[in-house]
Parts: structure tokens; sequence; C-alpha cells
């Protein structure tokens, strides 16, 4: 099973990528020679991203602005790739927020929105753009889930949902598709520096630092897993020695550690 090869009427699909993990998705990928399509709604910032690409490394680069919470933007991308004429032979579902804090406390629309862009958007995207990448026995799909999605988190209730169930999604597609030419790899990273927690005061941001990665290293973590055709990834040794209790611990210790630890603290 080969990781797709740059060719000129192909492109990897990033979402998210204006900025943190999916910008250092698109930053990477350009840099072995992909050609990269950036989806996200921040248009500027999309249009700063893709100038720099281009000029960096030579290759085709399209900014899409686009909400993935919306229905109709997402069923609407196939056929812009089709008007550019490009092929999706890459596809990194990245974008996302997290909401934090009591779950019923929490702005009932953000919880919907984190569901639409976490669940429903990857669902959407796999399930327009796997069957084609099956046609051609090539492509594979990096979804960028969490160590947050391996157990559930009080106080982050409906992040970490989100997050396992697109864990769960992962796993079990990559078995589906596993010897057809694809491979499907779930990226579990623990936090991450980026943008996403800061906006929300987030009760992640308590984690002590020693856990915590840099975006550059968990793309060359995650693209180094998807090249060799692995089912998960946790790029982190610290997290990977950790993430089997996560798993497999009793769930009764867990909830009431993470309850303790990330309880408000007004």
């Amino acid at each position: 099973m080969a990781f797709p090869a740059p060719d000129p009427a192909a492109t990897a699909l990033v979402t998210g990528a204006s900025s943190g993990l999916g910008a250092e998705f698109a930053r990477a990928l350009a840099a072995a020679g992909h050609g990269v399509a950036l989806v996200a709604r921040r248009e500027e910032r999309l249009d700063e991203l893709a100038a720099g690409l281009r000029a960096d490394h030579g290759v085709r680069v399209e900014a899409l602005p686009a909400d993935l919470t919306d229905p109709g933007e997402r069923a609407a991308l196939p056929e812009r790739m089709a008007e550019l004429g490009l092929r999706v032979d890459v596809l990194v579902n990245n974008a996302g927020f997290a909401t934090g804090g009591p779950f019923a406390e929490s702005p009932l629309e953000d919880e919907l929105q984190q569901v639409r862009l976490l669940c429903e958007a990857p669902v959407d995207l796999m399930r327009r753009f796997l069957p084609p990448m099956l046609a051609r026995r090539s492509g594979a799909v990096l979804n960028v889930t969490s160590t947050a999605g391996m157990l559930p988190l009080p106080y982050a209730a409906g992040y970490a949902a989100a997050k396992a169930q697109l864990l769960s999604l992962s796993e079990a597609v990559h078995a589906e598709v596993r010897g057809h030419g694809v491979t499907v790899t779930a990226v579990c990273p623990p936090p991450v520096h980026t943008e996403l927690f800061a906006k929300t005061d987030h009760p992640v941001e308590r984690v002590p630092e020693v856990a915590w990665l840099d975006a550059d290293d968990v793309v060359k973590a995650a693209l180094d897993a998807a090249r060799r055709g692995k089912r998960v990834v946790v790029p982190k040794p610290l997290a990977r020695a950790t993430a089997p209790l996560l798993r497999f611990a009793p769930r009764s210790l867990e909830l009431r550690g993470v309850a303790w630890w990330f309880r408000p603290r007004r």
C-alpha cells in the first residue's frame, strides 16, 4: 500500500488549512511535491498561505474558502475540484474547534457546530472522496482526532465525544479499505501548540507543558504513519505510553480524576 505520489493532476485537500495543524500539513505536503487544496473559512489567510507555498515549492496550490459546517458548501467541493481539473489523492480532515466547561452551561449552538465540524464534515468528505480513491486503488485519508478521543473528558464532554467518533470511524474504515490501495490513518496527538484551545479558555490548557507538542512534530509523525499504512498514530512517546491507560483503564477512576483536574476554578 503506497502513499500517493505527487501528480500534476492530483491534489491533497486539507481542511482547517488557515492556521495550526492544517497549515503545517499543507506546508509538509507541498514540500514533498504535492499540489494542495486549502479549505477553511478565512479566505485572506488561505490566499496568503497559498502564495507562500507556490513561491517556496513551485507546486499548484488552490485556496477554496468554505464553511464545512454547511452541507451545501461541503457538497460543492467535488465539483469545485473537477472544475479545476484536479482529483483528490490525499484527504486531510483537520478542521475543528473545541468547546470547554460544564456541558449544561455550554452554548447549545457551539456544541452543535462542534458536532457538524468534527463529526459530520469528516463523514461527508470521506464518503465523497473515498469511492474514487478505491476505484483508482490509490489514496490516503488522514483524520486528525486526539488523545482526547480515547476517554470521556468531563468539562470537555462534547469535544472528547466528537473526537471519539472520528477515531472509531477512522479505525473501522481503515479495516474496510486495507488491501484496496487506500489507507485511513487516525492522528491522535496530545495537546498541540495552536490557536485551537487558546480561543476558548479550554481546560486542556491545564495539561502540563511536558505533554504538549508543536504542530510540525505532529504533522511529520502523521505523514510518516500514513506512508506506512498505519491505522492510528500517537505522535509523542509520552502520549504513546499512556494511550493504553486512557483507552482501557477503569472508567470510574479516569472520570473522577479528569473531573477533578478539569473542574472550573472560579
